[in-house]
């Protein structure tokens, strides 16, 4: 990005007078940054001043946070940044505004507002241009495939338990894996599968193009939402995206449970529900699952927030940074959090997205947390 800035000449290279007018041009800008930054115009920079600066832009961090990112550019320990320390930190980091050099903090303290399944990522201006974030939602979708076919057995179990457990039917884990082996073999524990991971890729694309556009609608140009902005666009683009592949998601519940040789294949089970139930059968439960994605979204996001800004300021001595393995916790525990939360409209949607089927289940009674 320097030498695209500084290459006047345009031969792929910065010679010395080429990265001069560069720094210079920098500089300028810097200043201007400084200046905007410096509340109290006394030529320093303190935490209150950052955390108003961000505050400002939507974004909240504790003066803990924001001094985290002070002793990153102080040199002679004042707990203040002057224009030579502000300067001699950022004059080589090819950022421009106050924005840029926020998202260079967000990077590089983890301050940012967690990522999950509900909610979708957020990308700078720069990675949407680059393509990044294309490549972000394919790796994500790749992700996705492999854990959800790793995990297949559980969730055609978790379905079974679902849908068939009742006062008299107690199903077990080890008793229902026995019973899904016995009735189709080894490879009818991933029944369901082959339409849990085509739905990826079209539901990440339009949660993405869905998040986007509610992020223009709601009037917000930042690039990084606060807590109840980014709740309300993700649970929108979330709502969004399971209407337009619900179908898929009955499809997967239907082909879960169907015993050997009811179907032989995706397509003839959609040819089959189409013609004796209609199209309305592929949006039973659509309703308690649009009603499941609010509390799960604010829970798990609500969660993983608090966890990780308590471990943050506890336990966050040298670096601001709390490593994969305290995000992948505090993302498990939030994520169980949502779930519990949500878990009985989820058991409602399944079996109603299971009436119909041919196994008896139409009329069974619910019994809430089955299967949990």
């Amino acid at each position: 990005k320097i030498v695209k800035a500084g290459d006047k000449d345009l031969d792929g290279q910065l010679d010395f007078e080429e990265f001069v007018h560069y720094l210079q041009d920098h500089e300028k800008k810097l200043r201007l940054v400084f200046k905007s930054l410096d509340k109290k115009n006394d030529g320093r920079i303190d935490a209150q001043e950052i955390v108003q600066s961000l505050r400002d832009l939507g974004v909240k961090i504790s003066e803990q946070q924001a001094e985290k990112i002070l002793k990153s550019m102080d040199k002679n320990g004042t707990m203040t940044i002057d224009w030579n320390e502000w300067r001699d930190y950022h004059l080589l980091h090819p950022v421009e505004n106050i924005p840029e050099i926020i998202l260079y903090w967000k990077h590089s303290t983890i301050f940012d507002v967690g990522e999950n399944l509900t909610v979708p990522d957020e990308f700078t201006v720069e990675e949407r241009q680059t393509g990044m974030w294309w490549r972000h939602l394919v790796a994500g979708g790749g992700a996705g495939a492999v854990s959800r076919t790793c995990t297949a057995p559980l969730d055609r179990l978790k379905v079974l338990m679902q849908v068939h457990a009742s006062r008299s039917n107690n199903m077990c884990i080890v008793g229902g894996f026995t019973q899904m082996i016995r009735e189709g073999g080894p490879r009818s524990l991933w029944r369901g599968n082959g339409i849990n991971v085509l739905k990826i890729a079209p539901e990440s694309a339009i949660k993405f193009m869905a998040y986007e556009q509610i992020k223009r609608f709601i009037g917000t140009d930042q690039e990084m939402l606060r807590i109840h902005e980014r709740l309300l666009a993700g649970s929108l683009a979330g709502a969004i995206a399971q209407s337009s592949i619900y179908p898929m998601e009955v499809l997967k519940t239907r082909m879960a449970l169907r015993k050997t040789g009811q179907y032989s294949g995706m397509l003839d089970c959609a040819k089959n529900i189409l013609a004796k139930e209609g199209m309305a059968a592929f949006y039973k439960g659509y309703i308690p699952n649009m009603l499941g994605i609010i509390p799960y979204a604010g829970i798990d996001l609500a969660v993983y927030e608090t966890l990780k800004n308590t471990w943050l300021q506890r336990y966050a001595v040298n670096s601001a940074d709390p490593g994969v393995f305290v995000l992948l916790a505090c993302g498990t525990i939030s994520s169980t959090c949502g779930q519990l939360a949500s878990y009985p409209l989820a058991l409602v949607r399944t079996r109603m997205q299971a009436q119909g089927e041919s196994s008896g289940t139409v009329g069974a009674p619910v019994v809430v947390f089955a299967g949990v």
